[in-house]
């Protein structure tokens, strides 16, 4: 089986690992398109692509994955984002403007300590002007990146690599 998680995990397509997770195709392939959902989608709404790939690469950051930042900065790359997202992807940026800076911080806040995040964090994303839709997708950018790098360290523990 070929899918990207299993490449980032460093499992072969012809491995005894990738057999037993085709077995489970259907989960890899719903979380492919999970993946360009979240990171890619038609309709970005306020959150650019080039912006979803930095915040992306700031998640990978956190959770200290060389794999999954390398490929966030593809996507970034891809996305022709501007030297303002780009900036974003990097842990020293905390925001150029009030909006940015409510973005970075919520994703570090979700991104590393889930459980502080409360109803007063959404409100401060509010006031930095950012739409209720785009809190949801801002939510469901850091929810799924957050899991797909869990994944992809349990595969990595399966392989016996991590």
């Amino acid at each position: 089986m070929k899918d990207m998680m299993l490449e980032l995990a460093g499992i072969a397509s012809d491995s005894p690992l990738a057999a037993v997770a085709g077995k489970r195709a259907d989960i890899f392939e719903l979380t492919h398109k999970t993946h360009d959902a979240a990171l890619k989608p038609a309709e970005p709404g306020g959150l650019s692509h080039g912006l979803r790939a930095a915040l992306a690469c700031r998640i990978a950051a956190l959770n200290g994955d060389e794999a999954f930042l390398k490929h966030f900065r593809k996507l970034l790359q891809e996305a022709k984002a501007g030297d303002a997202e780009k900036r974003v992807a990097e842990l020293s940026c905390t925001g150029s403007d009030a909006r940015t800076s409510a973005l970075v911080r919520h994703t570090d806040l979700v991104a590393c300590e889930p459980k502080k995040a409360s109803g007063a964090d959404m409100e401060l994303l509010s006031k930095a002007g950012i739409s209720g839709p785009d809190i949801v997708r801002l939510s469901e950018l850091v929810a799924f990146v957050s899991y797909q790098i869990r994944v992809v360290a349990g595969l990595r523990l399966m392989k016996g690599t991590q």
